[in-house]
């Protein structure tokens, strides 16, 4: 994909703007990949569901997920974070949406789907806490491949992950005690939290999974590029170096995919209605917290690679500490630690229909005086033409 820096609008002909006839082979069939991907794993899973245990054995999901993280982060460029962090305007807006919209709309699908207010949907506890564990944890892992492939900006997806990460280790905890535990009890519906008193969730949970699924890719991507641009040069950097580790995620993502789905393969396969039940709320929840993160990042003025970012952050979110927690609170074969499994599994297929229709977005709204946030190109000087960077909103 491509980092040009251009007012994107209807009728736009240029070759960087997401038109498919744009894209390399890999790009063009991307779907394809997935679904091939997803079905290969269901497959393996189900056939040969003995291949969890050296999946799990070999951490091979978390090998997946920081490898396709890495070229993302390898793109960005951190001299460009002081001001992405000096975007108030920005960074208030991913606040709101993170945390309070994101939370309060998937605890109040939870509980329309499993609460047992709807006549036809019973009570489902098990189901019920598991999106309360999704949705209180916020992206911090796939939304950075996300973005990249529509074409966000990835200094801003890195400052915002970054800036979540800090508020999700401090919150995580209190927003899971008080949407799973408190809230039930106020609204009359402790059936759904009954025996559980308390969870044992503790700062140094959120920290351990934030520092493998988040840090390490973030070490190896500014180590590249403060060694790589130091010693070759910005130029070859960008236009030799990126360009051969780019293909990497999309191994990754498929390799991430395939591992994924084949840990849940059996269980996608003999639970079909349980698996289509919880994939309905999160659904709504993917498509309803980007389109509205979306509008709202246009509606501030920012420009597309800006908004992009800010509408992946905001409807992504970190299956990894979910799992993690529902495993260690409830145990691995729990309804819980199931639902937040079943997660990621929806996330793919429907953020990847969203970087389409980020990209047709892209085409089909007009962008031009969209400058909120703005922090300039990323490419070398020398590809630039020399041309100033635009003056921005906050400046």
């Amino acid at each position: 994909m491509s980092n040009v820096d251009q007012e994107h609008g209807p009728e736009c002909d240029c070759p960087d703007c997401g038109d498919p006839r744009s894209m390399d082979f890999l790009d063009k069939y991307l779907s394809v990949w997935i679904f091939g991907a997803m079905a290969i794993g269901v497959g393996l899973g189900f056939v040969a569901p003995s291949v969890t245990q050296p999946i799990q054995d070999l951490h091979l999901v978390p090998i997946g997920l920081i490898l396709m993280m890495y070229p993302p982060l390898a793109k960005v460029n951190y001299d460009q974070l002081p001001r992405v962090f000096a975007q108030w305007k920005v960074l208030g807006l991913s606040l709101l949406q993170n945390w309070l919209i994101g939370p309060t709309l998937m605890v109040a699908l939870a509980l329309i789907f499993f609460g047992g207010i709807v006549p036809g949907l019973p009570a489902r506890p098990e189901f019920f806490l598991g999106l309360v564990f999704i949705g209180m944890a916020r992206c911090i892992a796939m939304v950075l491949v996300w973005n990249d492939l529509a074409e966000g900006s990835g200094e801003y997806a890195a400052g915002l992950v970054a800036f979540n990460s800090v508020f999700q280790i401090l919150t995580y905890g209190v927003y899971i005690t008080f949407f799973a535990l408190f809230l039930p009890d106020v609204l009359g519906l402790e059936t759904l939290t009954a025996g559980i008193a308390a969870f044992n969730i503790t700062a140094m949970q959120v920290f351990e999974a934030i520092a493998i699924f988040l840090g390490i890719p973030f070490a190896a991507g500014i180590f590249s590029r403060f060694v790589g641009t130091r010693t070759k040069g910005e130029e070859w950097y960008e236009e030799q170096f990126v360009p051969k580790i780019d293909p990497l995620t999309l191994v990754a993502l498929l390799f991430t995919v395939i591992v994924m789905f084949a840990m849940q393969g059996e269980r996608i396969v003999g639970q079909p209605t349980d698996v289509l039940l919880i994939a309905v709320p999160l659904t709504i929840y993917f498509v309803v917290m980007f389109f509205v993160s979306f509008a709202m990042g246009h509606r501030i003025g920012a420009d597309y690679s800006t908004t992009t970012a800010i509408g992946f952050t905001a409807a992504s979110n970190n299956f990894e500490l979910a799992i993690a927690v529902a495993v260690a609170v409830f145990g691995v074969g729990s309804g819980v630690a199931f639902t937040t499994v079943i997660g990621p599994l929806i996330e793919v297929p429907v953020l990847l229909s969203l970087v389409y229709a980020a990209l047709w977005l892209q085409r089909n709204v007009d962008w031009r005086g969209h400058t909120t946030g703005q922090i300039g190109s990323t490419k070398p000087a020398s590809a630039t033409d020399d041309e100033p960077d635009p003056v921005t909103e906050d400046d």
